[in-house]
């Protein structure tokens, strides 16, 4: 199908950017309607692109983008969880400040987003979200430890999920990606990323395709029988 996602919606949490912007337009390239979330505003513009400003790391804000969709008649089909935020620092010099930081968004987001979108797909009767993790989770590189940490607790998070959402016909999964060029990874040494890629079994940075591939097939009618997966990029495991 040259359309494979037009009757479908997607909401993609941390649209603005980075990956989260590619699979966005990747939807809307499909033939879905994307609803973006984000903290801030977004300059992607496209008929059936909506973008909604919002903190999904705050729980009153999810409960009311949620019952924005529900007045509104919009129940999405596939969510992403690609919102995050990422402070590399060794334990001992980390602010506190930044760990909370990073388990609102990397951990809590996520199953505030995931919980209340699968009330709706519950109606459908047809669900599929697709939760973005790291190669962090499974490398635990050190000045990662709260990092790693959220996103190892994102596949357990989806794990769980997916056996209470079975019934629903709606599947969780999370794609653990490498390295991929977006602002998250500029603000990291490139010579210890280098490092990093260099002892992965397949040493290279990871592509668009290499991440939008897995993300169709997570998506796809034809994965119904997948869920609870966590498929690592580049041969971590």
């Amino acid at each position: 199908m040259n359309d494979p996602y037009t009757e479908r919606v997607a909401l993609v949490t941390g649209s603005s950017r980075g990956v989260g912007r590619l699979i966005a337009e990747h939807f809307l390239y499909g033939g879905a309607r994307v609803i973006g979330v984000a903290r801030g505003g977004s300059d992607l513009a496209h008929e059936r692109y909506q973008h909604i400003e919002a903190d999904v790391a705050d729980a009153a804000a999810v409960n009311a983008l949620f019952a924005s969709l529900r007045t509104a008649g919009t129940a999405p089909d596939i969510v992403v969880n690609n919102a995050a935020v990422l402070t590399s620092q060794y334990a001992m010099i980390m602010p506190a400040s930044a760990a909370e930081a990073m388990l609102a968004v990397n951990l809590l987001a996520p199953f505030l987003v995931s919980r209340e979108a699968a009330k709706l797909m519950r109606k459908k009767k047809w669900g599929r979200i697709i939760n973005i993790g790291s190669m962090a989770a499974s490398l635990e590189p050190a000045g990662d430890s709260v990092y790693a940490a959220c996103k190892t607790g994102l596949s357990t998070l989806a794990n769980v999920m997916a056996k209470e959402f079975a019934p629903m016909n709606v599947t969780c999964n999370t794609l653990a990606i490498t390295a991929f060029e977006t602002d998250m990874l500029r603000q990291l040494p490139r010579d210890k990323i280098d490092a990093v890629i260099a002892g992965l079994p397949l040493p290279r940075y990871a592509t668009a395709d290499d991440i939008l591939n897995v993300v169709d097939f997570f998506a796809s009618e034809r994965s119904s029988y997948v869920t609870a997966q966590t498929l690592f990029l580049g041969g971590v495991h």
